[in-house]
């Protein structure tokens, strides 16, 4: 574009001559997604190096821009190679609880079966806001020069307030009620995360695959159409943080391989947290004791509910680890925590 002068001294339109080739992006299949606009300049391959303001990737530095200090430097802190197609997909497929789920099939339970599904609820309503609330925490740390990652997070965000609000709905939906809260040991693990690695790895690959393995066995654990609906919709939210946890340590481990070690820490501490008990494992007393009865399909048949609940438990163990080997850290099963080790399957 040729430069644009002007003859009035008065004016200062500098920034009019600041292109320096054109940019025209052209919707695909899909529309004007993130994959059409990462193009020359803008791309996330072009990214430079941090500078610790909110200067969003490809445009021009300003001199003297104010530096916000908290930025993360480095794409491998924040970055997951499928965060552009997992925000596209997130804002397609938003749902809504007051209006996609069938609540006109609630229909009256045994005192026991809905006293168990109010307990699961309660106890996934404080699961579910806190997967909301420890991305929110992250969010000033991420560079604009990444920006999809940031995308992502707040779709997160806005998923995880609704399982809340879907959680709370159902258990106040049909005589029950919320009951006994969590004793937050394993939740508190993810508030005191003090690096995003370290976050992501526990929430998105550890909690949330846990809770994900749970909600996949929504059609044995939900009662009614309702509530299969509601683990069918959560599962489908829960799979896009799952993917971007998967992807994010696989990018770290594959271009900062020296941090191998470190995460191992990080998980050796949580699966310690998350055997003993911690408000969003399934071992917790009141949680257990309910996901039996759900499964069994009343308290008559505890004993046949103990039977699948023990096959909750080995999916659960087995999938974070297809998950992390996936993710290129295989050598967890080598020294996972004892009280899950016993639920590996045999190599």
């Amino acid at each position: 574009m040729a430069a644009i002068s002007t003859t009035n001294p008065g004016l200062d339109l500098s920034w009019l001559n600041l292109y320096d080739e054109p940019a025209s992006a052209s919707p695909g299949k899909k529309g004007l997604t993130l994959k059409e606009i990462n193009l020359g300049r803008y791309a996330d391959a072009a990214r430079g190096a941090g500078d610790m303001t909110y200067r969003m990737r490809g445009a021009v530095p300003r001199p003297g821009a104010q530096r916000f200090g908290a930025n993360y430097q480095s794409k491998a802190d924040v970055w997951s190679e499928n965060c552009v197609m997992l925000y596209e997909e997130a804002t397609q497929r938003q749902w809504s609880s007051a209006r996609d789920i069938p609540w006109d099939t609630l229909e009256q339970l045994p005192d026991e079966l809905e006293r168990a599904m109010c307990q699961l609820c309660t106890m996934l309503t404080e699961v579910e806001f806190i997967a909301g609330d420890v991305p929110g925490q992250w969010m000033p740390f991420v560079s604009a020069q990444d920006f999809e990652a940031g995308l992502f997070l707040m779709s997160q965000i806005m998923d995880e307030a609704r399982h809340t609000d879907v959680f709370r709905k159902r258990a106040l939906a049909n005589g029950g009620g919320l009951l006994a809260q969590g004793a937050g040991l394993g939740l508190r693990t993810l508030i005191e995360a003090r690096d995003f690695t370290e976050m992501s790895v526990l929430m998105h690959v550890q909690a949330e695959g846990f809770v994900q393995s749970m909600f996949r066995m929504g059609e044995l654990i939900g009662q009614t159409d309702a509530d299969k609906r509601i683990f069918r919709m959560s599962a489908q939210d829960e799979s896009r943080h799952l993917a971007f946890g998967v992807m994010h340590l696989k990018y770290v481990l594959d271009t900062e391989p020296e941090r191998r070690e470190e995460i191992h820490h990080y998980l050796d501490k949580a699966e310690g947290d998350a055997a003993g008990g911690g408000s969003g494992d399934v071992t917790f007393p009141p949680v257990f004791e309910s996901l039996c009865i759900l499964l069994g399909g009343g308290v008559d048949k505890f004993d046949e509910g103990v039977q699948k609940f023990l096959l909750l438990r080995k999916r659960q163990i087995n999938e974070y680890l297809h998950r992390l080997s996936v993710a290129g850290l295989g050598d967890r099963r080598q020294r996972i925590g004892p009280l899950m080790a016993q639920f590996v399957d045999p190599e």
